[in-house]
């Protein structure tokens, strides 16, 4: 029987989502988990592939604005829930869903499609290049000092319930939203997610807690975490599990940080995911002992490169010709003249000599200025035609700020 693929029908979630589950090896889940991730589902950015009655293959989209160099919002597509169910591989499935997927994003007008790869081989074929990194630390808070600066003492420490909290620290993540490119501008529904806590999924922690950061009687920080209580022959030697933390300022982000330094029967402090500029280190004064792990995390493709190019800003004046190979959306092919500087940029087609060949995979990965344009040329991924023209370019795409993604999707 031939496949169909096909928008998801909101009379099918259920099976679609169970198909999803199967594919990552995920059990079923809970009756909280699947309430929130059906609320945060467009049904209309979902499909899926059918083999007769079976769901044999799922992908979707959020919608979101992203901000990119420069603080502007950008309307971007967060690519998800990607599967194809292991009877149904190398038949072309996931070609044409990306395919599909891409088309449906560009007639939306949205220049930018932007996701996380459980495998990142993947996504490169379809033009999305690893644009951001974050470090995940695990801290240890015998052997360094806890954060001071001057100030700590006068910020109030509340610990309150995460979900009644949900509406205060979703303020704090709002007005961090425009400082950092990378970070996601959600929709209603998103800050549920944040505060799931099934417990199968504790692995050996305690229940989710949450404590805010209060400077005169207004929220300005906060830190959702968990206690994985660990003995040994010398002790007590827990482990805090800190899921999200956000300060709009130095002296909020160092009171919290000597919070979870002095909680009681832990020896450490893990954090899965923070900018690579993270103050932290700084603030304690050994990296080292701040076990850092750097790995990629949020992957760019331009949808429309000249909407893309236009939408942010630049470090320095830029000036270049951009001969761009796009054969997946082949729309995105030819040569680009960018001219901008930190007010803001124009791109449009021309037919003048380009000064720097490369492909839309190389244009995702340098977009948001975690990457810069030298070291992929270094690895012969993009090539300089006009003497000057790299140097150039590549400080005018920097960022003064890492890039970061703030929570997968």
């Amino acid at each position: 029987m031939a496949t169909e693929l096909r928008m998801l029908r909101d009379v099918e979630w259920d099976s679609w989502s169970d198909t999803l589950n199967r594919a990552f090896g995920e059990p079923p889940p809970g009756p909280e988990q699947r309430a929130v991730r059906r609320e945060v589902t467009e049904t209309g950015r979902s499909f899926g592939v059918w083999d007769g009655a079976d769901c044999v293959a799922t992908a979707g989209a959020f919608s979101f604005g992203l901000t990119v160099p420069g603080g502007a919002e950008v309307p971007a597509a967060g690519v998800t829930m990607v599967s194809v169910q292991p009877t149904h591989r190398r038949r072309g499935l996931l070609r044409a869903m990306m395919r599909h997927q891409l088309t449906d994003i560009r007639e939306r007008g949205e220049p930018l499609a932007v996701l996380t790869a459980s495998e990142p081989a993947i996504y490169g074929r379809f033009g999305y290049g690893a644009a951001a990194q974050d470090l995940q630390l695990t801290v240890d808070t015998v052997r360094l000092a806890a954060p001071e600066l001057p100030g700590v003492d006068e910020v109030r420490l509340r610990l309150v319930d995460p979900a009644a909290a949900l509406d205060d620290c979703e303020r704090v993540y709002a007005q961090l939203v425009p400082a950092r490119p990378g970070m996601l501008a959600r929709r209603p529904g998103w800050a549920r997610m944040a505060v799931l806590d099934p417990p199968g999924e504790r692995e050996g922690a305690g229940e989710l807690r949450c404590v805010v950061a209060e400077v005169d009687g207004e929220v300005q920080g906060y830190v959702r975490y968990a206690v994985k209580p660990v003995w040994n022959d010398a002790g007590p030697a827990g482990v805090v599990r800190v899921r999200n933390i956000e300060a709009l300022d130095p002296v909020v982000y160092a009171a919290l940080w000597r919070f979870l330094f002095g909680i009681d029967l832990t020896s450490s402090v893990s954090v899965r995911s923070r900018p690579v500029d993270d103050p932290l280190p700084h603030l304690v004064g050994d990296m080292r002992r701040c076990g850092p792990v750097l790995r990629e995390s949020l992957f760019v493709r331009p949808v429309e490169v000249g909407a893309a190019l236009a939408a942010r800003t630049y470090r320095t004046p830029v000036d270049v010709v951009l001969e761009v190979t796009d054969p997946f959306c082949p729309w995105n092919e030819g040569r680009w003249w960018l001219t901008g500087d930190g007010t803001g940029a124009s791109c449009a087609r021309t037919t003048d000599p380009a000064g720097l060949a490369l492909s839309v995979r190389e244009l995702g990965a340098a977009y948001l200025g975690g990457f810069s344009l030298t070291a992929l040329a270094a690895a012969g991924r993009v090539r300089e035609l006009r003497p000057g023209a790299l140097a150039a370019a590549s400080v005018a795409f920097g960022s003064d700020v890492a890039p970061w993604l703030p929570h997968g999707f």
